[in-house]
C-alpha cells in the first residue's frame, strides 16, 4: 500500500545558494550599517547583514581583480579601482557604472578613501603617489608626491575644516597632508613595521595608530607629538576608540581615561587603557577551543587562521565587526563582546555536508578547515565550531538531527549537539586510530554508537553515553569498544544498517564488506561485494530492501543483493568518479554525484537516469538528502553549496511559462513605449509590479511634448488599484534625488485632481504620505539653496558686464534683474514650489548620480578644499565672460559646470555680499 501512492522524483530546483562572496581584500561597512561590502576577484559583493544574501554585485567588464574601493559617506557612490588603471564610480544599488576615469597612477591604487562630505576622493598607490579626485567632475585636485613605496593608508581627518590628509607607507611613518599647501607638513614617528590603522577622538585631537611591530601610539595632533606607546604584545590590523560616556565595565572600562580595542595576529579583541598601557580585558576564546591551540598559539601566531585582519565598530547599533584570516566575518554586540552574527566569506573546498536541526533548518558543512561550520538556512549566519585540530574529512547525523558526529585528519571522532536556540557544542571526543580518520557513520535506530574508518585500515565501533554533559560541564571521552581490520587499504566509507545490526565499509582496495554488529561489541565479517574496477568512494543501505548500493573511481554505481553478495545493476553514466550515492523516494531511486560536477537522479527499476542536474563546477563531495526527503543538498570542491527542492514536471513547465511571460511583456511594453502608448504602458508596467519598469514609462511620458498635461491625462484614466500602486511608487521613487522630480510631478497630478477622501481609502496611504514629506522637505531645501545661489551668480555676470565701463558704474549700484542671454542655471520657479510645470530638459544623458538641478544628493554646502575654490572662481570669470562661444562639449556638460560654480561661489562669497563689500568683483 505504501508504494501504491509512491511518486517518482523527476526533477530538482535550486532553492538557494551559500557562494563564495570575500576572498580576501578590503571589507568596508556602510553608515546605515546595513551592507558589508567585500572584494571577490572583479566584483565587490554588497552583503545585507539582516538576511545574509548577497543583495547587489558590481563587476569589471574586463574581469580584472578590483585592488581597492571605497564607499562614499553617504552610501551613494560605490568607486573602485582595478589593475587595469581604471576608476569606475557605481550606482550599487542598480549595478551600473555611471563614469570611469584613468587613475593616472603608474601602477596599480592599493588604498582609497572619501572625505566625510562625499566630494573628495583620495587614492594611494604602489607608486608612492596619492591622488586626490573631485569626484563630481572626475579630476585631480591635488598628486601628494613622498611617500615611499606602497601607500597602503589613506585616511582624512573626520573634521573636514582641518583639510587634512593622514596616508602611511614603507616607510613606517604617518605623513600629515595639509591640503590647502598640497605639503606634506609633518611625519609622525614611532612604528618600525606596517602602519595599519587610525581611529580619531571625537574631538579629533587624539589619534590611535596600530601596527604590526606590536605596538599602538596615541598622538596629540595639536603638538603632533606621541603621547604613550602602548606595548600589545602582537601584530595589531585594527584599532578602535572605545565610544565615552558609554558604560562598558562589562570589558574592563571603569574609569573616563582614553580605552581602545585592538584586533590583531591573536585572534582576540582586547581592550587597553591608552593612560596605563595596560590591558584591562581580552576576549574569551570559544569554548569547544582545546588547549592545543594554547599551547601552539604563540609558535603559530603568524599563521593563526582565527588572526583578526580588520577591525569595525558601528556605532548607530553599538556593535563591532571583525574580519579573520579565514575570511570570516563576525559581528559582536557592545558592551559584552556576545557574537551576534557570523558570516563565511569562503569556504574553500567542501568535503562533506549534512541537514541539520529541527525540520532541515541548518546545515552542517565540513570544509578543507579544521573548523566545522552550521550554516542557518534562513538568514545565512554561520557558526564556527572550534575542536578539530586538522582538516575535517566528513560527517554524519544521527536521526533526530539534532545530534551529529565528525571525523578528521587529526586522528579523532566528536559529537556534537545542536540545542533548542540553535547552538551547536561539542559533548564527546575521541582518538584512537593510528591514522587520518576518513568516513564516520551514525546508528539509525537511537543514539548508541557511532562507526569510523580510517586510513590505517581498521574500522572502529564507539559507544555513546546515556546522557550528555550539560554546558560548562567536560565533554565525554569515547572509548572504541571493538577495533577490525577491515581492508588493505584506506577505508573510505562506512555506513550502518537501518535496524543497526549491520555495518558495510568501503574501500580503496576496490571491495566493499559486510559485516555483522553484535550486541556484545564483537564485529563480524559477513561477505565481500567484488566487481568495481577502482576504488570504492561510497557505499549506502537501502531503507526498505535488502540491498546495498556502492559508488566507484571507476565512474559506475552498483547495486549489490545483500543475500547472496551479487551485483543486482549497474548504473553507468558519470564521467568520472562516483564519490556519494544516497537513496531517495522510499528506496525506489538514487542520487549519484561524481567528479565531473554532475547529480544524477536514477530510477532503480528502469535502471534509467531521469534527470542530470548540472550542479557544480568541479568535484561533488557533498551530497545529502533531508529527512522528509522533498529537499536535498550539494557541496563542492568549487566552494559552493547548493540547496535543492524536489518539483515536478509541472511545476517547471509552469516556472519557465511564466519567465516567457515576462520577456514577452517586456517586449510588450517597449513597443507600446515606441508608439507612444503611454495609457497601455503603464498599465502593463503596474501589473509587472516593478517599481523602476514604470518610473521608465513616467520618464518617458515627461520627455515628450506637453508632457504635463500627457502625463495629467495618463493617470487620471488609470484605475483605482493602479492609482494606489503608483502612490506606493512614488514614496520609493521620492527617496532618491534623481528620481525625485518624477515622483513629485505624479504627485502634483494625484494630490490635485483627487480628493483626500479618495487617496485615504488607498490601502497604506497614510503610511505613504507620511513617508513622502521628510524627503520632500529635503529637495525643497535644496532647491532653494539652488535658487538662492544662482541669484549671486546674476549679479556676479552683471558687475562683470559694466567692469570695464567706468561711466556705468554709477548707475549700475542696484542689481540688474533682467534674464540672463545663456544663464548658467535654468530653474523652474513654478515647479520649485510645487506646481507641477515640467522644466527645461538639456537632452544630456549622461547616466551620472547626479540630481537633476545640478546638485549631489549630499549637496554642495562646503567645498573640501578651499584652495580648489579660489582657483575655480578665477576659471569661472574666465569661462563667464566667453559664455556666448561655447563649444558643443562644453554644452554638453552643462549640468556639471552649473553644479561646480554654484559651489565654489557659494564657498567663496555670501549671498548678500555688496560691491563695497566685495571691491574685487568690481576691479
Amino acid at each position: 500500500m505504501a508504494n501504491t501512492n509512491l511518486q517518482f522524483k523527476t526533477n530538482y530546483a535550486v532553492s538557494s545558494k551559500i557562494e563564495p562572496f570575500y576572498k580576501g581584500g578590503k571589507v568596508q561597512i556602510s553608515k546605515d550599517e546595513k551592507y558589508i561590502f567585500c572584494t571577490c576577484g572583479s566584483r565587490v559583493n554588497v552583503l545585507e547583514i539582516s538576511t545574509g544574501k548577497i543583495v547587489h554585485c558590481v563587476e569589471h567588464d574586463d574581469q580584472e581583480d578590483i585592488t581597492s574601493f571605497a564607499l562614499s559617506c553617504d552610501d551613494e557612490m560605490l568607486v573602485t579601482a582595478s589593475r587595469a588603471l581604471l576608476l569606475k564610480q557605481w550606482d550599487w544599488r542598480q549595478a551600473s557604472c555611471t563614469r570611469s576615469w584613468r587613475a593616472i597612477h603608474t601602477i596599480p591604487v592599493a588604498s582609497m578613501t572619501f572625505d566625510s562630505t562625499s566630494t573628495l576622493l583620495a587614492t594611494g598607490g604602489c607608486d608612492g603617489t596619492i591622488k586626490l579626485w573631485d569626484v563630481m567632475k572626475q579630476y585631480c585636485t591635488h598628486n601628494l608626491k613622498g611617500s615611499s613605496g606602497v601607500v597602503h593608508l589613506v585616511q582624512f581627518h573626520p573634521d573636514i575644516k582641518r583639510l587634512q590628509l593622514f596616508s602611511s607607507s614603507l616607510d613606517c611613518g604617518i605623513r600629515l597632508w595639509d591640503l590647502r599647501s598640497s605639503q606634506c607638513v609633518f611625519v609622525l614617528q614611532s612604528h618600525y613595521s606596517a602602519v595599519t590603522s587610525l581611529s580619531f577622538s571625537p574631538d579629533g585631537d587624539t589619534v590611535v595608530s596600530s601596527g604590526r611591530d606590536k605596538i599602538c601610539t596615541v598622538w596629540d595632533l595639536k603638538t603632533r607629538q606621541a603621547k604613550r606607546t602602548v606595548p600589545v604584545y602582537e601584530a595589531v590590523e585594527g584599532v578602535v576608540l572605545l565610544p565615552e560616556n558609554t558604560d562598558l565595565s562589562e570589558i574592563g572600562v571603569k574609569s573616563k581615561e582614553l580605552h581602545f580595542i585592538t584586533a590583531g595576529s591573536k585572534g582576540v579583541l582586547r581592550v587597553w587603557e591608552a593612560g596605563s598601557a595596560r590591558c584591562v580585558y581580552t576576549q574569551s576564546l570559544p569554548a569547544t577551543l582545546t588547549s592545543v591551540y594554547e599551547e601552539e598559539k604563540e609558535e603559530e601566531e603568524q599563521d593563526n587562521p582565527r588572526s583578526l585582519t580588520y577591525l569595525f565598530h558601528l556605532p548607530a547599533s553599538s556593535r563591532l565587526a571583525t574580519v579573520t584570516a579565514e575570511h570570516n566575518i563576525l559581528l559582536y554586540q557592545l558592551p559584552g563582546l556576545s557574537t551576534q552574527q557570523q558570516f563565511v566569506g569562503y569556504s574553500d573546498e567542501v568535503l562533506d555536508v549534512k541537514f541539520l536541526g529541527k525540520g532541515d533548518s541548518h546545515i552542517v558543512v565540513a570544509t578543507n578547515s579544521c573548523q566545522l561550520k552550521v550554516f542557518e538556512l534562513l538568514t545565512n549566519s554561520c557558526q564556527i565550531l572550534y575542536g578539530h585540530t586538522d582538516t575535517v574529512l566528513t560527517l554524519d547525523v544521527f536521526k533526530k538531527g539534532s545530534l551529529f558526529a565528525s571525523c578528521a585528519k587529526d586522528r579523532s571522532v566528536r559529537v556534537w549537539q545542536m540545542d533548542g536556540d540553535g547552538q551547536v557544542r561539542c559533548v564527546a571526543q575521541g582518538s584512537s586510530h593510528a591514522n587520518a580518520v576518513g568516513s564516520i557513520t551514525c546508528s539509525r535506530m537511537k543514539a548508541s554508537f557511532v562507526v569510523t574508518g580510517s586510513q590505517d585500515c581498521t574500522v572502529k565501533v564507539w559507544d555513546l553515553p546515556a546522557d550528555f554533559p550539560t554546558a560548562g560541564e567536560e565533554i565525554h571521552l569515547l572509548t572504541a569498544r571493538a577495533t577490525e581490520k577491515a581492508h588493505d587499504k584506506d577505508v573510505n566509507s562506512v555506513a550502518v544498517s537501518p535496524n543497526d545490526k549491520l555495518l558495510a565499509s568501503g574501500s580503496q582496495d576496490r571491495t566493499a564488506k559486510l559485516w555483522s554488529l553484535s550486541g556484545d561489541g564483537t564485529v563480524g565479517l559477513l561477505g565481500v561485494f567484488r566487481g568495481h574496477r577502482r576504488g570504492v568512494w561510497a557505499v549506502c543501505f537501502s531503507p526498505v530492501d535488502q540491498v546495498l548500493a556502492s559508488s566507484s573511481a571507476d565512474g559506475t554505481t552498483k547495486l549489490w543483493s545483500l543475500q547472496d553478495f551479487s551485483c543486482l545493476k549497474t548504473f553507468e553514466g558519470h564521467d568520472a568518479s562516483v564519490l556519494k550515492v544516497v537513496f531517495v523516494s522510499r528506496g525506489t531511486q538514487l542520487l549519484t554525484s561524481g567528479s565531473d560536477g554532475l547529480v544524477k537522479l536514477w530510477t532503480i527499476k528502469t535502471n534509467e537516469c531521469v534527470k542530470t542536474l548540472d550542479a557544480h563546477q568541479d568535484k561533488v563531495w557533498g551530497l545529502h538528502s533531508s529527512r522528509k526527503d522533498d529537499k536535498m543538498v550539494t557541496g563542492s570542491a568549487d566552494s559552493n553549496i547548493t540547496v535543492w527542492v524536489d518539483v515536478t514536471e509541472e511545476e517547471v513547465a509552469e516556472e519557465q511559462a511564466k519567465q516567457e511571460d515576462q520577456i514577452l511583456k517586456q517586449q510588450e511594453l517597449s513597443n507600446l513605449l515606441h508608439e507612444k502608448k503611454y495609457l497601455k504602458a503603464l498599465g502593463l508596467a503596474i501589473s509587472l509590479d516593478q517599481p523602476h519598469t514604470v518610473l521608465t514609462v513616467i520618464k518617458a511620458i515627461r520627455q515628450g511634448e506637453n508632457s504635463g498635461e500627457l502625463l495629467e491625462k495618463t493617470l487620471l484614466k488609470l484605475r483605482l488599484d493602479q492609482k494606489e500602486s503608483i502612490l506606493r511608487y512614488c514614496a520609493v521613487w521620492n527617496t532618491n534625488a534623481r528620481n525625485c522630480l518624477d515622483a513629485q510631478a505624479v504627485l502634483q497630478v494625484l494630490l490635485t485632481h483627487l480628493p483626500p477622501e479618495e487617496l485615504l481609502q488607498y490601502q497604506g496611504a497614510r503610511t505613504h504620505l507620511e513617508g513622502l514629506i521628510p524627503y520632500t522637505e529635503r529637495h525643497m531645501q535644496r532647491i532653494g539653496r539652488l535658487l538662492q545661489a544662482s541669484m549671486f551668480l546674476n549679479y556676479m555676470w552683471q558687475k562683470m558686464r559694466v567692469a570695464g565701463a567706468a561711466s556705468g558704474v554709477d548707475q549700475d549700484e542696484e542689481m540688474d534683474t533682467t534674464p540672463l542671454a545663456q544663464p548658467f542655471f535654468v530653474i523652474d520657479k513654478e515647479e520649485a514650489k510645487g506646481s507641477g510645470d515640467e522644466r527645461r530638459d538639456d537632452g544630456s544623458d549622461s547616466g551620472e548620480d547626479e540630481d537633476p538641478n545640478g546638485l549631489r544628493e549630499d549637496e554642495a554646502d562646503e567645498v573640501s578644499v578651499t584652495k580648489k575654490a579660489s582657483s575655480k572662481a578665477q576659471n569661472g570669470t574666465s569661462s563667464q565672460t566667453n559664455g556666448d562661444h561655447r563649444s558643443d562639449s562644453e554644452e554638453s556638460s552643462e549640468e556639471e559646470e552649473d553644479e561646480e560654480e554654484e559651489t565654489t561661489v557659494k564657498k567663496c562669497l555670501p549671498v548678500s555680499c555688496s560691491a563695497a563689500q566685495c571691491p574685487s568683483l568690481a576691479s
